[in-house]
């Protein structure tokens, strides 16, 4: 069960990596389009006005869609802000009270969020809803990489939870403690 889970974060990640990719390589489009634009204006033509429809607000869904589905592999991977000036110094009784309800509130917090998104995405469906842009992009497409993200962080959340139940160090803890090789 565990490498199971730990390939879904991982997945998560490596899909949130790719919608990054995915905003720069339509907002390098856009500026192609622009660079052409400007070249032929330069040499005296008339410019085309070439665009990429809606690329402004399909970049923004990617980013929603980077942003939650990285939830749940960057809390494993202790890349969460946590408060450990306060942590640090507690005694260690009260520092794993203290840890162990903080996660367990984080999960109730993140379970609710994604069941409200849920029930967005739903509505968005039922209703036909549809972004405002040039293109018509059906709402329910980025909400659900964002109810996505939010379960997956919801499962992380519980996760890290029995772990601290059964006595055992959580994964972001035992992250942030590994040196770092990255800077």
């Amino acid at each position: 069960m565990r490498r199971f889970l730990d390939r879904i974060y991982d997945a998560s990640g490596a899909l949130a990596a790719g919608f990054l990719v995915a905003i720069c390589v339509v907002v390098l489009l856009q500026v192609g389009c622009n660079m052409v634009d400007a070249l032929i204006k330069f040499s005296g033509g008339t410019p085309l006005g070439l665009t990429i429809p809606s690329y402004a607000e399909i970049a923004g869904f990617f980013l929603a869609a980077a942003s939650f589905l990285a939830l749940a592999s960057s809390l494993r991977a202790g890349a969460h802000i946590r408060v450990m000036v306060v942590l640090d110094r507690l005694p260690a009784g009260a520092r794993r009270a203290a840890e162990f309800w903080s996660v367990g509130a984080a999960a109730a917090v993140s379970g609710y969020f994604a069941w409200y998104t849920i029930e967005l995405v739903a509505e968005s469906l039922e209703y036909n809803d549809l972004s405002p842009g040039i293109v018509p992009v059906p709402l329910w497409i980025p909400q659900a990489s964002m109810a996505l993200g939010l379960v997956l962080l919801t499962l992380a959340l519980a996760d890290e939870f029995v772990a601290l139940a059964r006595g055992r160090e959580p994964a972001y803890a035992r992250a942030q403690a590994q040196p770092n090789t990255h800077e």
